[in-house]
């Protein structure tokens, strides 16, 4: 027998030992998988392929079971959940967490990214590696950014063309506290609401409108109980799957690699679907009854002039280190 004809079957025996050898370090797990958005929605189908890629990639080991809907509470709640160690993990707006990590508001800031290319590059590089640098330390793992998308305003009371029409709107939005100050900036009155309990909150009037991107208006059924839209973009929503700290420190090093590379994989495939069903979403927002107006491009201007103050009123919660890396990142690629 040649000497290379012995060096490969030797490399092949030692091959098929090692591969159930790493298979065999995969343990039977349990995950629970939360989110405030309901079936359909391209946050809950970017759950589904990441429980599919982990049951595939663990060989049926870990097993995913999805809780979307906001069936084990709102997105506070939730998170309140993986740092018990009670939930496993979820997906939501990553400028949620700046309660926990005041870096992470500078994802909320107004009018920041011009297109959801610039925002993967973005998230996906050394701005994001910096703030999931923070969540150990606040009992949680980041795994991958996901999108939900720019977001809208809505109302039932009056079409927005202008800048002034929002003054005086109740407009419920996330619980994150830049939200809260960009409606108030413009002259509304914010009210921060789990999202669970946004419907009923339009249905009975107790607000008059919301914010979220095209989407979700069609996946929440907000054209039921909502009548005008007005394209304002005013933020773009990366989301972060996160994981229990608590969870993630009882997995081994295989158990790990499997979320993360499901996590990754699922975020090609969950920006896809998000941005196919906003294209899609405003043709269906007016098949539904819904009002669309598009501001002009001085009432644009007008509205970023009013959000501006915003930034500075967070900077010092923010960092000036978060804020400087980030508008360092969106120089580089707004330069290529």
């Amino acid at each position: 027998m040649s000497r290379t004809l012995t060096g490969l079957i030797a490399a092949l025996s030692a091959a098929l030992l090692l591969a159930p050898a790493a298979q065999a370090e995969i343990r039977e797990q349990h995950i629970k998988f939360a989110a405030a958005n309901s079936k359909g929605h391209p946050q809950v189908m970017g759950m589904e392929k990441f429980a599919a890629i982990v049951a595939e990639k663990s060989g049926g080991k870990i097993t995913v079971q999805l809780f979307p809907g906001g069936t084990l509470g709102g997105d506070v709640q939730t998170l309140s959940g993986l740092q018990g160690g009670i939930v496993e993990m979820t997906v939501m707006n990553a400028g949620i967490l700046a309660g926990n990590a005041p870096a992470f508001g500078a994802v909320d800031l107004p009018f920041l990214f011009d297109t959801p290319q610039e925002a993967d590059a973005v998230m996906d590089g050394a701005f994001g590696n910096h703030l999931l640098e923070l969540l150990p330390a606040k009992g949680l793992v980041g795994l991958a950014y996901w999108e939900l998308g720019f977001r809208n305003l809505t109302n039932n009371r009056h079409p927005v063309a202008k800048v002034d029409d929002i003054k005086g709107l109740k407009i419920r939005t996330i619980q994150s506290p830049i939200p809260i100050a960009l409606f108030n900036a413009l002259g509304a009155n914010a009210v921060p609401m789990p999202y669970p309990e946004l419907y009923g909150a339009l249905e009975t009037g107790t607000v008059d409108g919301q914010e979220n991107p095209s989407a979700n208006i069609i996946n929440a059924k907000f054209y039921e109980v909502q009548k005008y839209l007005t394209l304002t973009r005013h933020q773009y929503n990366p989301q972060i799957v996160l994981v229990s700290k608590a969870f993630w420190d009882k997995l081994n090093d295989e158990e790990r690699a499997v979320l993360q590379s499901a996590a990754t994989e699922a975020r090609d495939y969950q920006r896809q679907v998000s941005r196919e069903a906003d294209a899609r979403a405003l043709d269906e927002i007016r098949a539904n009854g819904m009002e669309v107006t598009e501001l002009p491009p001085e009432e644009v201007a007008k509205l970023r002039a009013a959000t501006a103050p915003v930034v500075e009123e967070f900077r010092p919660k923010i960092g000036d280190d978060t804020i400087s890396l980030l508008q360092a990142e969106l120089d580089k690629l707004r330069k290529k």
